[in-house]
């Protein structure tokens, strides 16, 4: 049923707009999303059995089953990288480090305490991505760290950024594949600061101490990411999208575009094609906000479908790489991350299977009518039948089939957790 389905959608494609499915499904093989850690514990982290100390990300929900240990999460991941098309990576967070007995600061971590992410990752043939965890730490509840005033505080952060660089690049040459090492920081203020201008030159100043030492780009490639604003940062955020955007610029590094860190009502598939015009590549953090960054399960809304539109349309698909970035606890966590990676994967799929040589010419041509026709015509072909051919050639369910494939895994492995 699936592959006549296919038959049928494919000489549809192609006899109405010259598309060829094969070669879209061939050219979507090879795209790695990266899927984030955190979304599978609520980001605990397992820096203490207490958890984080709290301040800056927060998981709304209560739904049961959430890993408790990294061997749950690890366990949990493969489960939804089962349930995927294609060959993915893995986003881990500095709180993610496996200490044993012994407590070891943020500022000390070691790629020892990623030895066994690091082997897990090989054994599953996937890349590992990593952040450092500015956040939910004493030593970050002021709202201030790689901005602090005190020299003291600044100096403990730069220090993880410095061992988390280290770390990535450890992740990197084992695995054979460059390890995305990317930045955040919460630093800002509630209420309107009396001085903007110096807590961005000490971050400044720490950034040049962090990236000081040169880690060869084929292990560790150094990233940035921007907000609009925060909890408890809401008149001012220290590292803004102008802020990273120049550093990164100046300094030859990656910029992270998060989509829920923007307005609202600006989306991050517009800066795409501006940004890649300075620079050679790209992270973007794919989320869903809902009235604010709320980091909400990605789903196929136009505002992915204009980001995969951006990446394709702008033959854009060896310099921007792809990490999903959402925490909901109200919904199983393995099914949250399997609905929000094969949107990403639909949406991409979508934009491979425009005309693209067509829509560039009725454009140049000033043809506006005809380009919102055709954008518009295209929203009813059978692009579903191209998908469910592609899980089918990929061994991974089609349609709906791989919810019940989670229930078993929720009544066999995630109920028994409490």
């Amino acid at each position: 049923m699936i592959e006549k389905a296919y038959d049928i959608a494919r000489e549809q494609y192609r006899t109405q707009y010259g598309v060829d499915t094969d070669k879209a499904l061939a050219l979507l093989e090879p795209i790695p999303v990266s899927l984030h850690c955190w979304q599978g514990d609520d980001v605990r982290g397992f820096e203490s059995d207490a958890g984080l100390t709290g301040g800056g990300i927060q998981a709304t929900g209560n739904y049961p089953g959430s890993a408790r240990n990294a061997d749950e999460l690890r366990m949990d991941m493969k489960k939804a990288l089962s349930l995927l098309p294609g060959r993915h990576r893995v986003n881990l967070h500095a709180i993610y480090a496996e200490h044993g007995a012994k407590k070891i600061e943020r500022d000390e971590i070691t790629p020892e305490l990623f030895a066994r992410w690091i082997d897990w990752a090989g054994e599953q043939k996937i890349g590992l991505d990593f952040n450092s965890s500015f956040f939910s730490h004493p030593l970050a509840n002021d709202g201030a760290t790689l901005s602090n005033y005190d020299e003291g505080i600044r100096s403990f952060w730069v220090r993880h950024g410095i061992a988390s660089r280290r770390i990535g690049e450890a992740m990197g040459k084992a695995l054979g594949t460059p390890c995305i090492n990317n930045l955040w920081i919460p630093d800002g203020y509630k209420d309107i600061p009396t001085d903007r201008h110096t807590p961005r030159s000490i971050l400044k100043k720490s950034l040049d101490e962090v990236f000081a030492d040169p880690i060869d780009p084929k292990y560790n490639v150094d990233a940035l990411e921007s907000k609009l604003f925060g909890l408890g940062s809401e008149c001012y955020v220290v590292g803004s999208h102008e802020f990273y955007m120049g550093y990164a610029m100046s300094h030859g590094q990656m910029l992270c575009l998060d989509a829920g860190h923007f307005h609202p009502t600006e989306t991050i598939s517009d800066k795409i094609s501006a940004i890649m015009l300075f620079m050679n590549e790209m992270m973007l953090h794919v989320s869903r906000g809902v009235r604010w960054d709320s980091d909400h399960v990605v789903i196929l809304n136009d505002d992915l479908r204009a980001i995969a539109e951006e990446i394709i349309r702008g033959d854009l698909l060896d310099k921007v790489h792809i990490g999903v970035d959402f925490f909901d606890a109200s919904i199983n966590r393995v099914a949250a991350w399997v609905i929000g990676a094969r949107a990403m994967i639909k949406a991409l799929l979508l934009a491979l299977l425009e005309p693209r040589d067509l829509l560039r010419q009725v454009q140049e041509q000033g043809d506006g009518t005809a380009r919102l026709a055709y954008i518009e015509e295209l929203k009813t072909m059978p692009f579903g039948a191209v998908w469910d051919y592609y899980c089918l050639k990929q061994n991974v369910p089609s349609g709906s089939a791989w919810l019940e494939d989670i229930r078993q895994y929720e009544r066999d492995v995630q109920n028994p957790r409490g």
